[in-house]
């Protein structure tokens, strides 16, 4: 339902973990929105910013040399206390006081259900960006800080090959998603790990993949492997050190590759998505919108309700992961 229109003051925070490209989505939004006569506000610290009025005015240079940038400049954190109606109630005053009747969320899921949550029970228009490099949101084909994670991964999977070849070692590098194995299916076929463990194709048996690493090294002729170990599965890292050293008599190391997959650049691909999803986001604010999410679908941006977003779930990619499995043994 469209809301007012004559209010031309808009705040925008980021929430939950950082994606690199939020940055990106930041200044479109302020400079998009100036360029239309509004004026921007930034709230740090997400969701917990909001209740303590965390709220300033930003200024066109406020995001001067800031797109290359990884991170937030807005700042982030997580806020459990944001289930409370009256939570929401408290955060909104905040803005309403100050005359702000618009807000912007970039963030992930949790985020989303803070876009909802004030939508219903305040006088806000909200909209929401997808900033989550688990990319784990079924709404959309991707989300932005996605695509920089993954050439991060990639860029230790080249690393890590110089030094493991050298020795003829093998490497267990586990990467992030509790849930979600897209980091990992993605970033093994575009670095050419041998072998990716996700939640979504459980079990796997470490003495079966153990005893193909053997026939790698024994009859194929290979110097090094690499599995990708998504973190929702780490459990399997002991079992599978154990079995492949047992199986191959070679040594077997173990990285996860932990939050440098947060941080760095964004790739040219997070940074252009994150400023035509931003657009798009101002642009439902100056139609007076609010519970409605932004999101890709066959390279076309579009907008629908969070209820809607929230509900879709994210398919794993089968055939991805079969032709990750089918490629590279």
């Amino acid at each position: 339902m469209a809301k007012n229109l004559t209010n031309k003051k808009l705040a925008v925070l980021t929430s939950g973990g950082d994606a690199s490209g939020m940055n990106a989505a930041i200044r479109t939004v302020l400079r998009f929105a100036m360029a239309n006569g509004y004026e921007v506000y930034g709230v740090k610290h997400g969701y917990k910013g909001l209740v303590n009025d965390e709220i300033f005015k930003m200024e066109y240079k406020s995001v001067s040399n800031t797109v290359h940038t990884g991170g937030t400049i807005l700042r982030t954190s997580r806020c459990p206390e944001f289930k409370d109606p009256e939570v929401h109630i408290k955060a909104a005053k905040n803005l309403l006081d100050k005359g702000i009747e618009n807000l912007i969320v970039i963030g992930g899921d949790g985020s989303f259900h803070g876009v909802e949550a004030l939508h219903e029970h305040t006088e806000l228009n909200v909209i929401g960006i997808p900033g989550t490099i688990d990319n784990d949101m079924g709404y959309t084909d991707s989300t932005i800080g996605f695509d920089t994670a993954c050439n991060t991964v990639i860029d230790a999977i080249l690393k890590l090959r110089d030094t493991i070849t050298s020795h003829d070692r093998i490497m267990i590098l586990e990467v992030m998603g509790r849930e979600c194995g897209n980091i990992a299916v993605n970033s093994a076929i575009a670095g050419g790990a041998e072998y990716v463990i996700v939640p979504e194709a459980n079990p796997v048996d470490p003495k079966v993949i153990a005893e193909s690493v053997r026939v790698g090294f024994e009859e194929k002729g290979k110097t090094s492997t690499i599995i990708l170990l998504a973190e929702g599965v780490n459990y399997l890292k002991d079992p599978l050190l154990e079995e492949i050293a047992k199986a191959t008599g070679r040594r077997v190391n173990h990285m996860a590759l932990g939050y440098m997959q947060r941080g760095g650049n964004p790739t040219m691909a997070d940074r252009v998505l994150a400023a035509r999803m931003a657009q798009r986001a101002v642009e439902l604010i100056m139609c007076g919108q609010s519970g409605r999410v932004v999101g890709i679908r066959g390279g076309d941006i579009y907008d629908t309700t969070v209820l809607e977003a929230l509900k879709i779930p994210k398919e794993f990619d089968e055939k991805l992961y079969d032709l990750a499995k089918v490629i590279s043994k």
